[in-house]
C-alpha cells in the first residue's frame, strides 16, 4: 500500500547517507514510531510523511503526534544496552510525488 511504499522509499533514502534501519513501524504503548535508524551514536526517530509538497508534510506533524514520538522514543531508549552513549534526533522524510525523498533534520525538538 502507499504507506509501505513511503517507508520503504524513506527507508532507503536514510540508508544511503549511511544510516542503518533498525526498526519499521516501532509500537509502543504511546503509539508508532515510523522508522527508527542509527549511525554511529546518534539515533534517529523518524516521521514519514506522504504529500502532495514539504510545506504539507511539515504542518501535518501536529503537537499531539510529537508527543507520542517522543514517548515513544523514550520508551526505545530505554531498552538499548548502550543508551547513555546515545544522542537522537527527531527527524521527518516527506516522501513526494517524483521527487526523491526530502529528509528534515531536527523536523521537532523533544522536551529537553
Amino acid at each position: 500500500d502507499q504507506v509501505d511504499l513511503a517507508e520503504a522509499r524513506a527507508a532507503a533514502a536514510l540508508m544511503l547517507k549511511g544510516y542503518r534501519i533498525l526498526a519499521r513501524r516501532h509500537r509502543t504503548r504511546f503509539g508508532e514510531i515510523d522508522l527508527i535508524a542509527r549511525r554511529g551514536d546518534l539515533v534517529l526517530f523518524v516521521e514519514v510523511k506522504a504529500r502532495r509538497s514539504l510545506m504539507e508534510a511539515m504542518e501535518a506533524i501536529g503537537h499531539e503526534s510529537e508527543r507520542r514520538i517522543e514517548g515513544a522514543a523514550d520508551i526505545w531508549l530505554s531498552r538499548q544496552a548502550d543508551y547513555g552513549r546515545l544522542s537522537m534526533r527527531f527527524d521527518m522524510v516527506a516522501v513526494l510525488p517524483w521527487r526523491w525523498p526530502v529528509h528534515v533534520e531536527n523536523a521537532f525538538y523533544g522536551k529537553s
